[in-house]
């Protein structure tokens, strides 16, 4: 049935899956909650009520609880699966409140206090042996070293070593006892130093109270330190050799407690991690020699056997293990066994030396001696390595903060208690003291001193307790001992004795009860009765003389500089510290740098002795609850309150949340902070009985209303942050349309910058000297170079270029039509057409002949570039130029051509301007024969176009000003994406100024203006008719002629309103998926225009991606309008204008490029700039129109006669109806659709059917239909041939009107 549930919650999260995944570690189990995670939520509070909780929620496997920010931790022992990666990241930058209790919870919430207030941190974790202290810190230093960030190579370096930290000091500082197979037998208290950003930078340990006797000495079924059987067990081969190793069977002091092996710990495994933490933290092989070999000597001397000899004194049974002993420590074999059974003695009188005596010892003073040695080499062995490991972790920058982690045996009450268990319930002793002062004491004195209203909590504190240990006035436990130690120091039983005599001073403190060579002290944990015998002498501490010189002695640098520094002062009266001094000054010092810190305190709690995960010993716990004080402390917890700071923290963390004291994340508050204080928490609605205001703090009672604080600072910062990222996505998003627009500018003049470079020179090289010509100074105007397309073109091109012979290597860079002033005999000289075909080597000037009925070109003559010395133009606007050439039996070349500044550019570009370019009134030249004659140039107003010469004399009319400057650029207007309801017909565009009254136009006339623009983009084809175009657009409409009535065809299906109706021109073959295939004559509407030359259209209720250059605007033709309703009579309506296209319109469209030289022979390409002889005299009609005004009023007039009406009023500039489409001059192939633009598919909008992909490929403009039978160029817009070309076989005009300025 479970399992069927766990599905059903599972197919439920599978359904919603935007559902945020609950944050608990206990998910993937499912288990139902039982107890309060919280003891303060409880209803009952006692001891048993609390055990009973933690039963419940241990037996479910939820081992941690709270009491406030107390973590209560049962030993489950085992492995639950509650610390993994996963577990751990989902406890980061979460509250106490957002997730179940953990050790990865007060680790977080330490780490974060620290970085939000600045605080010095610290984590006592207190309990018995075997609770799970030890594992309680290792998961805490896992948390912190993966959530503190860094990713250089030194914080993570530092990371490293703090958790290699845990298995050297393990191996070397924990022990199997009875009660616990990984007990600490030392205390440790880990500083983990941070930089200002969180990052750890260093970390320090401190060693407390190392238990040496074990080293010589256990109990049945406990062992020795983990390190002796690591090494016993899994030395390498080297040391094995070298150092004699063998199994722990052969050694005394790892076999005599009848312990081996332990079921949960793998020897072998621990030894290869400890060898890896070795080299982690920084221990070369060398020092890690000397410490296998410094356990080696350990071993070696529990080996050594004392007997009696015939004296009754201790001799060494077996010589070869002192002399093993001696080698290894590198000492005087002899000097060693001397120090282990004699002690040298020395007699004083009045202060000077006396006598000096070698006492033999008997076997029980060798034993002493011995196991004194071997105690005294681990301590120190085990003290240098963790200096040495702190010298590895110093900070690599500058420390600010810390978090110290304390782990330290837990309280200890055996069947035989000795000075070790002195010292260690002691610790423990101190460290509940503290815990009292802090969260107990301290926080009542502190309502009380901050007038908080406060109902106080009994308690009782162990003050009383550690003053019996630790007082000097009244001497206490350890002032007696070193007072029985300092007067009967020869003996130890005679100390004992003295001890237990000056513990009777303290009979009437009521927690010590003296009971013979036994004591009682009646701790916060409970009653422990303490053993006399050897108390003394452990407490003395001290290394006997003979064997600091035999270690002083060793020519070994690691024992006798490192180990062994100290040096005997003869001289000296100080009595060294004992063993107690040293405890209980530590101790102090390690209270103090707990005090200054922001303590958080995890209580552990051992289920039971048996080290089962199945038992729960109630009566064990409960007496646990009680020692701690877990009652009094929810007692307390739920009185009292959770948080508390001064005005000046508080306002400055939480200033934000207040529009009076923060605005765009600066603190804006200039009153007191208590005032402040107030303004923040009235403006946030905190509840009156939530929090209270001291005399310098601020205290806020439960944690959910500190934790709701903090998450409206974090979530303003995120709506600071969010606000920055939409302004700097917004910045992007405008720098990334602006580069669009720039590269949409160079894509589209890319290929005309070179063109323009070109003209800028050319008028540098005129430098102001001469008359210009109005088209040249056209902003359109670029220097294309081959305007006859000579190197591809057809027709004329291929003639010219099969004339041309062209050399290896030369290129065509200018070809034009022109003339050349051709001699004739006995009379002057006259002006012959010719083509100019210029390359990089020769000007090429070819001649065009009749042979027959067949026209021929030929090479007439080809004038190297190197031979031409200079050049000669005139001070007017004429078209000659003259070509000094060097030691030509012709003379000078004088040509004619409209490119004139052109065909100098390119001239000066191929020779690197060596030729010289001059610009005089007159021009002086040499004719055949070397005769000079001398061109004259004369204003002339009377002529119109161009020049005339005669006898060598040019009438040139006047021009423009020598220093103009090239037009500017016109401006292109926007072309938004017209998809509101259909557009009316405009009226005039440009009404005259002087008008004051006019007639009322009719259809046709108001429609006329509107298709004006689409003749003018048909018919253009070279600069002068542009500029015609454009000053057609300026000229005021006349009336055009009253079109003939006609039969009303048919209206075509309307399209829906707002959407633009487009016809096909050209049938179109979809070829992917996302394309329309239309018919021509199709009706389509367009949804959506694209600049890249695919629009999204309709059609029969199918979207999809067409080419734009296939169709062209349909506008319907007018219907006639629906009859008034009959309310009055009256008569009915003329009928609505026809539908037919006009006169003038079909005029238009039969030959819309007028009677210009563009269209005068298909196969001759004639350049922009080459006035049109038709259109120069033009009438009123301007550039606009393409007939004259007789043919238009003849077309009319016959028009008129053929539908039976009165023939119509004459116009100056005829104009087409807006139904009537321009017809083409001549039929053109369907064009190529450009290559499909890869532009993702745009949404549909709602109520419309999704929109097809759009097709995929470069996004380019699609290329105009190609001429018939001739390719399409590489480049759109290679040259201006090509532009020329593609203006001719545009479409019928779809584009708006500002579409004209972009080719002007």
């Amino acid at each position: 049935m479970a399992k069927k549930i766990i599905g059903k919650k599972g197919e439920k999260k599978v359904i919603k899956a935007n559902r945020p995944a609950r944050a608990d570690w206990k998910e993937g189990v499912k288990k139902k909650q039982v107890g309060v995670s919280d003891m303060t939520l409880l209803s009952q509070i006692t001891n048993e009520a609390i055990n009973e909780n933690l039963m419940k929620r241990w037996l479910n496997q939820e081992i941690y609880t709270y009491i406030g920010h107390v973590l209560i931790s049962v030993n489950p022992f085992k492995d639950l699966g509650i610390y993994s990666e996963t577990v751990l990241e989902s406890y980061k930058g979460k509250n106490l409140l957002e997730m179940p209790p953990h050790v990865f919870a007060i680790a977080e919430a330490s780490y974060h206090h620290m970085n939000s207030y600045k605080e010095n941190q610290c984590i006592i974790i207190s309990g018995e042996s075997g609770a799970g202290k030890t594992e309680a810190a290792k998961r805490i230093m896992q948390y912190i070293a993966a959530v503190s960030g860094g990713k250089s190579s030194s914080i993570q370096e530092i990371k490293d070593m703090v958790l290699a930290t845990n298995p050297l000091l393990e191996s070397f500082g924990c022990a199997k006892t009875l009660r616990n197979n990984n007990s600490s037998r030392h205390g440790k208290y880990l500083e983990i130093q941070f930089n200002d950003q969180g990052e750890p930078v260093g970390a320090v340990i401190t060693n407390y109270l190392l238990e040496k006797n074990r080293v010589v000495g256990q109990i049945d079924n406990e062992r020795n330190f983990h390190i002796f059987y690591q090494l016993t067990k899994a030395a390498p081969p080297e040391y094995q050799e070298t150092f004699g190793l063998q199994g722990p069977e052969s050694f005394l002091y790892t076999s005599r407690s009848g312990c081996l092996d332990v079921d949960d710990i793998n020897d072998v495994t621990d030894f290869n991690e400890t060898i890896k933490a070795m080299g982690v933290v920084g221990l070369q092989k060398t020092e890690q020699d000397e410490i296998f070999k410094m356990l080696s000597i350990i071993l070696w001397l529990g080996n050594v056997i004392f007997v009696e000899d015939d004296n009754g004194n201790a001799a060494i049974s077996d010589g070869d293990v002192a002399n093993f002993i001696a080698y290894l420590m590198e000492v005087d074999g002899e000097a060693l066994s001397k120090a282990l059974t004699q002690r040298v003695m020395e007699t004083q009188r009045g202060g000077r030396r006396g006598s000096v005596y070698e006492v033999p010892l008997n076997v029980t003073q060798a034993n002493s001696v011995r196991n004194a040695l071997a105690k005294s080499i681990y301590e120190r062995l085990f003290e240098w390595i963790v200096t040495r490991v702190n010298k590895s972790l110093e900070a690599r920058g500058v420390a600010q903060y810390m978090i110290g982690v304390l782990d330290i045996y837990g309280f200890e009450i055996f069947d035989d208690n000795n000075f070790e268990q002195l010292c260690i319930n002691y610790v423990n002793e101190k460290l509940q003291q503290i815990f009292i002062e802090l969260t107990l004491k301290a926080e009542q004195e502190e309502y009380v001193r901050e007038q908080i209203h406060w109902t106080p909590i009994k308690f009782f504190n162990n003050k009383v307790v550690c003053e019996l240990i630790e007082e000097k006035r009244p001497p206490g436990v350890f002032a007696a001992l070193n007072d029985a130690c300092a007067t009967a120091h020869a003996d130890s039983g005679a100390a004992d004795n003295s001890f237990v005599q000056r513990l009777g001073f303290l009979s009437t403190n009521a927690h010590f009860e003296s009971r013979g060579s036994k004591f009682l002290i009646r701790h916060y944990a409970g009653e422990v009765l303490y053993n006399i015998d050897g108390m003394t002498d452990k407490n003395k501490d001290s290394l006997l003389k003979d064997l600091l010189d035999l270690a002083a002695s060793s020519t070994n640098q690691f024992i006798s500089h490192t180990l062994f520094p100290e040096r005997i002062d003869p001289n000296s009266k100080k009595r060294p510290p004992t063993a107690g001094d040293k405890i209980k000054a530590s101790c102090n010092a390690l209270v103090s740098k707990l005090m200054q810190c922001h303590p958080s305190y995890i209580r552990t709690i051992k289920p039971n002795d048996n080290r089962s995960s199945t038992e729960y010993d109630q009566k064990r716990v409960l007496h646990q609850v009680q020692y701690l004080g877990l009652c009094e402390n929810i007692r307390v917890r739920r009185a009292g309150f959770a948080y508390r700071t001064t005005f000046e923290k508080f306002v400055e963390r939480f200033y934000l949340l207040c529009p009076k004291t923060g605005y765009a994340g600066e603190n804006i508050w200039n009153g007191d902070s208590v005032t402040g204080a107030n303004e923040i928490l009235r403006h946030n609605n905190i509840p009156a009985d939530e929090w209270q205001m001291g005399t310098s703090k601020v205290f806020i009672r439960h944690p959910e209303t500190i934790f709701a604080l903090e998450n409206l600072r974090d979530k303003y910062w995120h709506n600071m942050a969010t606000r920055i990222q939409r302004a700097w996505r917004a910045h992007v998003r405008y720098k990334h349309e602006c580069a669009r627009k720039i590269q949409r500018f160079w894509r589209q003049n890319k290929y005309n910058i070179g063109y323009l470079q070109m003209r800028d020179y050319g008028n540098q090289i005129l430098g102001g000297r001469k008359e210009r010509r109005r088209f040249s100074l056209l902003s359109m105007r670029r220097f294309t170079g081959d305007y006859l397309d000579i190197k591809n073109g057809s027709g004329f091109s291929t003639m010219v270029r099969n004339a041309i012979t062209f050399r290896s290597g030369e290129e065509v860079v200018f070809s034009m039509r022109g003339n050349t002033l051709v001699p004739r005999p006995m009379r002057s000289s006259v002006p012959s057409p010719r083509t100019f075909v210029l390359t990089n080597q020769s000007l090429h000037i070819v001649v065009a002949t009749k042979n027959g009925k067949m026209v021929q070109m030929t090479d007439e003559k080809a004038i190297s570039l190197s031979v031409i010395n200079s050049a000669s133009v005139s001070s007017m606007r004429d078209d000659w130029v003259v070509l000094h050439l060097d030691n030509s039996p012709d003379g000078d070349s004088i040509l004619s051509c409209y490119f004139k500044t052109e065909l100098l550019t390119h001239m000066l570009q191929q020779t690197n301007g060596r030729i010289k370019v001059n610009v005089n009134p007159q021009i002086q030249y040499a004719k055949k024969g070397g005769k000079s004659v001398t061109m004259k140039f004369v204003k002339d107003e009377k002529i119109k176009h161009d020049d005339v010469y005669k006898s060598h004399v040019v009438h040139v009319p006047t021009g423009e000003p020598a220093n103009s400057q090239p037009f500017p650029s016109c401006p292109v207007k926007p072309r938004p994406v017209k998809q509101s309801a259909p557009r009316k017909a405009p009226g005039p565009r440009n009404p005259a100024a002087g008008r004051t009254s006019a007639p009322r136009p009719t259809p046709s006339q108001v429609a006329a203006p509107a298709a004006a623009p689409m003749a003018q983009h048909t018919t253009m084809a070279s600069p002068m008719a542009g500029s015609q175009a454009s000053r057609a657009r300026a000229a005021p409409p006349a009336p055009a002629p009253v079109p003939v009535p006609a039969p009303a065809a048919p209206s075509p299906p309307q399209p829906a309103p707002g959407v633009p109706l487009f016809k096909a021109i050209y049938p179109f073959k979809s070829q992917e998926e996302g394309e329309i295939a239309f018919e021509k004559e199709d009706l389509l509407e367009i949804v959506e225009k694209d600049e890249n030359g695919w629009w999204l259209a309709r059609k029969d209720g199918k979207e999809g991606w067409v080419p734009s250059n296939y169709l062209e605007e349909y506008t319907p033709p007018r219907s006639s309008p629906p009859p008034p309703p009959p309310v009055a009579r009256r008569a009915p309506p003329p009928p609505a204008a026809s539908s037919q296209p006009s006169v003038a319109s079909v005029a238009s469209a039969i030959m819309p490029n007028g009677l210009g030289l563009g269209r005068a022979n298909p196969s001759i390409r004639v350049p922009q700039g080459i006035p049109q002889q038709s259109s120069s005299n033009g009438g009123g009609g301007g550039g606009g129109s393409s007939l004259p005004p007789w043919k238009a009023e003849l077309e009319a007039r016959k028009a008129a006669a053929a539908h039976g009406s009165p023939s119509p009023t004459p116009a100056p500039r005829p104009v087409s109806n807006i139904g009537g489409a321009p017809v083409p001059a001549a039929r053109r192939a369907p064009p190529a659709p450009a290559p499909k633009p890869m532009i993702p598919a745009k949404p549909s909008a709602g109520g419309k059917p999704s929109v097809p992909s759009r097709p995929g490929g470069v996004a380019s403009t699609p290329r105009a239909p190609p001429r018939p039978g001739s390719a399409a160029p590489p480049n759109a817009a290679a040259s201006l041939a090509d532009a020329i070309r593609a203006r001719r076989q545009q479409p019928a005009p779809t584009h708006h009107d500002d579409d004209d300025d972009e080719w002007q």
